[in-house]
């Protein structure tokens, strides 16, 4: 029985982000930031330059993880962390965005935020669903509806890196699953052997 190879390799599964809500959501943020600079912002701005790179990271990043997911655990917690932080740069951009030009910052439980999230509830939430307010409103709207899907963006990544923690308890990183998968491999062997 040499050449056995576990029906189960120590490789799991991985990539998949396109079905992750919050890579989903943070696309949208993405072409949302892309947007609102277009619309306000003098593209000469430095502003403009990090807060398109801020939002590109919160996905990227996402993606990244995910990708690297089947051989490092530890590179997926922390590209996922990566990403809640580069999205947390964004976020304290739109305010700044917003107080330095007397704009009101919407309050979580306001009429205007629970609409929004009312919004990202759907399940087939893209940014095609937010076009209309994010390519037509004036700046305070848009900042603070991205405000809005960035705080979504990030709960959605709280839980993620909670879930990617508790996985990791139990199943281990890629040398423990490389460790059960030859130890049972040497059992398959030896039992073939008798």
């Amino acid at each position: 029985m040499s050449g056995f190879i576990p029906p189960h390799g120590f490789i799991p599964p991985h990539g998949g982000y396109e079905d992750l809500l919050s890579f989903r959501k943070a696309r949208i943020v993405y072409d949302g930031t892309v947007r609102f600079c277009d619309r306000f912002l003098d593209k000469r701005d430095r502003t403009v330059d990090q807060m398109v790179q801020a939002a590109r990271s919160g996905k990227q990043n996402i993606l990244e993880g995910c990708m690297a997911s089947g051989t490092s655990k530890e590179t997926e917690i922390k590209l996922v962390n990566v990403a809640r932080a580069s999205l947390e740069e964004l976020l304290e951009d739109y305010r700044d965005f917003l107080r330095t030009r007397n704009y009101p910052l919407w309050e979580k439980d306001s009429r205007e935020a629970l609409y929004v999230r009312k919004i990202g509830s759907k399940s087939d939430v893209s940014y095609e669903s937010y076009r209309t307010y994010i390519e037509t409103r004036p700046p305070d709207i848009v900042a603070n509806i991205l405000i809005c899907l960035i705080h979504q963006t990030n709960y959605l990544l709280e839980q993620q890196l909670r879930a990617l923690e508790k996985a990791f308890l139990v199943e281990g990183g890629l040398r423990e699953r490389m460790t059960r998968a030859r130890l049972d491999t040497r059992r398959q062997q030896h039992r073939g052997e008798r």
